[in-house]
C-alpha cells in the first residue's frame, strides 16, 4: 500500500520532472514561440503545484493514502 509520503515524494518527483522538461523544450527549440510561450508558463504553473501538493503530503507520514 503506497503512504501519504510516498505518494508526497512522487508528486514532487513528477512536478520536477515536468517542469525540467518545459524547459527542455524551451533550450532545444523544438516550439515555434521565442522564449517561454504561454501554453510552457501554464504547464511550468502545473508543475508548481503538483510539487507543492507534493510537499503538502510528506509531513502526514506513513499513513495509507
Amino acid at each position: 500500500m503506497v503512504t501519504k509520503k510516498q505518494l508526497g515524494w512522487l508528486f514532487v518527483a513528477a512536478g520536477v520532472l515536468g517542469a525540467t522538461a518545459v524547459l527542455l523544450v524551451d533550450v532545444l527549440e523544438a516550439g515555434n514561440y521565442a522564449g517561454i510561450g504561454p501554453a510552457q508558463r501554464l504547464a511550468l504553473v502545473g508543475a508548481g503545484v503538483l510539487v507543492l501538493l507534493g510537499l503538502s503530503l510528506l509531513p502526514l507520514g506513513d499513513r495509507p493514502a
